[in-house]
C-alpha cells in the first residue's frame, strides 16, 4: 500500500514522531482502496473502547493489534467526563507500534478535550484522572510542591479570607489538589509524557477519499493545507496558546468547529438582546455565508476528497450520514458519561458501513 506522509514535523521536536504522527493521502489509481476502521469520542471509558476495538477485529483476546494492514483512526476527545483516558492512550501508543510491525496503522487524532488538558482546562476532569496517576510517592511529591510555594499559595487563600489560617488553607488546598493531580498535570504538559505524544498526533489526515477532524473544517481554514493545520496545531499546543484566537481554541478552528452541522440552526435563531449592535457597514457590505452543504462542498473540493468523517458532536442514535454521505458523523456518545450507541465506522472498498450496537448498514447516501 502506497501511503503519503500529510504531517509535516515542527523541528526536531516533532520530527521523532513522524511515524506517529502521519496520516495518507489519496493511494495511486492502481492501489486498492484501504479498510478502514473509525472510532469518534472515547471520553475516557476503556471499556467501552476495548468492546469496539475487539468487534472491529483490530486487537485479539490479549489486546494486541489483530487488524492486519488495516487503518484505525480514533478522531479525538480520548481524555475528560471518564476515569480511564491514560489507560485507552496507552493502550494506543501500544497499538500504534504493533500495527506498524503488520503493515497498518494507528492514528490518533487530536480533539478540542486534548487541547484543554494540555493548556489547562480542567472542567471536565474526571477524579478518576488524576487517580490514574496517584503512586504510593504522590503525597511526597505534593507535600513538596506546597513547601516549594507556601508563600504564595497562602497569600492567594488569605487574599479572599484575611482570617484564614495556615492549617486551614493547607487543608483547602489539598481538597483541591487531590493525590495524582500534580502528576497529571506534569504528564499532559508540553514536553510530558501524554503532552508530548498529543503534540506529535495530527489534527486533520486524508486516507484515501476521506478527511478526518475532530471538530470540522471550516471555511476559514479551508485555504490550509492539511500539512499547515497539522503544524499550527502543534505548535500551539507545544506553546499552551490560551489565545481565543488561536487555531486549538477558535470556535471556527478544526478542534471545535459544529459549523457543519449546526450552524443554520444557529443562524435562523432570533437574536435575545435587543441592545445588540446593528450591522455595520462593512457587515452588510459582505457576501452572505455559505450554507453548510456550500461549505462542506468547499471543504471537498479544497482537500480532493469525497466525504468528510467528524466527532466532537454527539449523535447518540448513532452514526449518520448526510448531504449524499459527504458527511459523516461518528461520535455517537459511546463512553457511559453520554450512553449512547456504541458504534464505530469502517470503509471497505470505498464504501462506509456504519456499525451501530451490532447493526450494520452501508450509509453512502443522505439520511
Amino acid at each position: 500500500m502506497n501511503w503519503r506522509i500529510l504531517i509535516r514535523g515542527t523541528g526536531a521536536f516533532l520530527a521523532a514522531f513522524a511515524l506517529i504522527a502521519c496520516a495518507s493521502a489519496q493511494p495511486s489509481t492502481s492501489d486498492p482502496a484501504p479498510t478502514i476502521i473509525a472510532i469518534g469520542d472515547l471520553h475516557g471509558d476503556y471499556d467501552a473502547y476495548e468492546s469496539l476495538m475487539d468487534e472491529a477485529g483490530l486487537i485479539n483476546r490479549r489486546g494486541r493489534w489483530a487488524g492486519g494492514d488495516t487503518i484505525f483512526v480514533q478522531t479525538g476527545d480520548v481524555p475528560d467526563r471518564g476515569p480511564d483516558s491514560l489507560k485507552i492512550i496507552r493502550h494506543l501508543q501500544k497499538l500504534q507500534r504493533q500495527a506498524a510491525r503488520k503493515g497498518g496503522k494507528v492514528v490518533t487524532l487530536v480533539g478540542n478535550h486534548e487541547a484543554m488538558n494540555i493548556t489547562g482546562d480542567l472542567r471536565y476532569v474526571h477524579p478518576g484522572e488524576y487517580e490514574a496517576f496517584k503512586s504510593r510517592n504522590s503525597q511526597r511529591v505534593r507535600d513538596n510542591l506546597y513547601n516549594a510555594n507556601r508563600e504564595i499559595i497562602e497569600a492567594a487563600y488569605l487574599e479572599q479570607d484575611p482570617a484564614l489560617p495556615s492549617n486551614e488553607i493547607k487543608a483547602q488546598w489539598e481538597a483541591t489538589t487531590p493525590l495524582g493531580m500534580i502528576e497529571h498535570r506534569r504528564a499532559w504538559r508540553a514536553g510530558g509524557e501524554v503532552g508530548e505524544w498529543v503534540a506529535a498526533n495530527p489534527a486533520v489526515v486524508i486516507i484515501g477519499d476521506s478527511l478526518f477532524v475532530h471538530g470540522g473544517i471550516s471555511e476559514k481554514y479551508a485555504g490550509y493545507s492539511a500539512e499547515d493545520i497539522n503544524r499550527m496545531v502543534a505548535e500551539a499546543l507545544i506553546a499552551r496558546d490560551i489565545d481565543p484566537a488561536s487555531i486549538i481554541n477558535d470556535e471556527e478552528g478544526p478542534l471545535w468547529y459544529r459549523g457543519l452541522i449546526r450552524r443554520d440552526e444557529i443562524a435562523a435563531a432570533p437574536t435575545e438582546d435587543p441592545y445588540a449592535a446593528a450591522p455595520t457597514e462593512e457587515e452588510e457590505s459582505a457576501p452572505p455565508k455559505l450554507s453548510i452543504e456550500e461549505e462542506i462542498d468547499l471543504v471537498l473540493n479544497a482537500y480532493g476528497v469525497n466525504r468528510i468523517i467528524i466527532g466532537h458532536t454527539p449523535s447518540l442514535t448513532g452514526i449518520t450520514a448526510s448531504y449524499g454521505g459527504k458527511l459523516i458523523r461518528i461520535d455517537t456518545g459511546i463512553a457511559a458519561y453520554y450512553g449512547g450507541a456504541r458504534s464505530f465506522l469502517r470503509l471497505e472498498g470505498g464504501v462506509p458501513y456504519a456499525h451501530d450496537n451490532g447493526i450494520v448498514n452501508a450509509i453512502g447516501g443522505a439520511q
